[in-house]
């Protein structure tokens, strides 16, 4: 606690001049605790998942948190695919993802473009109304798409779980993507209209670059959104080769307990596809704003 609170003594004296240095400090000390912090909340879940995973198949789990099993082994990975028919439902997530992805961040841009070159009071009953639909429930509207899927013959299709990139996926992805441009000066836009740029050459060849943290980031949030989608392909999935992985896992949960390396081996190959989506998209940013810097 000492050294925490000597980090704040610089400020109690900080003139005008010195502050935005000592700011920019402090923001800086408070990311290195924050990433800390997350560290140590999910680290540990983590480093169990794995090496719950490299246990034998078909001994009693152990009493107490084993992070070195012996044997190791990696067969609780092998029966996983062969039980949970995992391979074929990591290539429908994948599919669903593959075409979800770019589809809902390109409508979120383009919204949140329109939204940003809206009047600020148009502007704002439009966000208004975002943050209105992005309280309600997902649950709330479960009935209502299963009749008009199920209207449309689509039910037992992957074609609901891509529907919802139509809508930007989630109505936060368009208001992230507002501020966004709205940050990039005015004048930039004025330019654009001086040289005779439509609204999509601008939004394409000036915003989006200017942008393109958000957008890693929107994409990164998007397939880990659709990625662990488990309820819609529990409403409109029947055929069992349609499954994606999360209704693949489920099936893993009903083993013997004995079999729980199975079932963790499982999620260990849901989890990292996740996990390696969040570090390119972070190295991303990272780049870009080297580049920029």
């Amino acid at each position: 606690m000492p050294r925490v609170l000597s980090a704040f003594r610089p400020l109690w004296h900080c003139d005008a001049l010195s502050w935005p240095v000592e700011r920019g400090r402090l923001v800086r000390m408070w990311r290195r605790w924050g990433a800390l912090a997350i560290i140590a909340v999910f680290l540990p879940p983590l480093v169990l998942l794995v090496s719950g995973s490299l246990h034998q198949p078909g001994l009693p789990p152990p009493t107490t948190p084993d992070l070195v099993p012996d044997p190791v082994t990696t067969e609780g990975y092998r029966l996983a695919a062969e039980l949970g028919g995992l391979t074929r439902a990591t290539l429908n997530s994948l599919a669903v993802c593959a075409v979800a992805v770019p589809a809902s961040v390109l409508v979120a841009s383009m919204a949140g473009f329109a939204m940003a070159m809206l009047p600020r009071r148009v502007a704002a009953a439009v966000v208004a109304l975002s943050l209105v639909a992005l309280m309600v429930p997902a649950v709330a509207l479960l009935v209502p798409k299963f009749a008009v899927f199920r209207l449309a013959g689509l039910t037992d299709t992957l074609v609901p779980l891509v529907a919802p990139a139509l809508i930007a996926t989630s109505p936060l992805f368009p208001l992230v993507y507002y501020l966004a441009f709205r940050a990039v000066p005015g004048e930039l836009y004025e330019a654009c209209a001086m040289e005779d740029l439509t609204p999509l050459r601008t939004w394409w060849r000036v915003g989006m670059p200017l942008v393109r943290p958000v957008t890693a980031g929107v994409g990164a949030l998007t397939f880990v959104l659709t990625w662990s989608n488990f309820l819609d392909p529990l409403v409109f999935l029947y055929d069992r080769d349609l499954f994606t992985l999360p209704l693949a896992l489920r099936s893993l949960a009903t083993l013997d307990a004995a079999d729980f390396p199975v079932f963790l081996a499982g999620a260990v190959l849901a989890t990292a596809p996740a996990l390696v989506v969040f570090v390119v998209a972070h190295r991303d940013v990272r780049r870009w704003k080297g580049v920029r810097g």
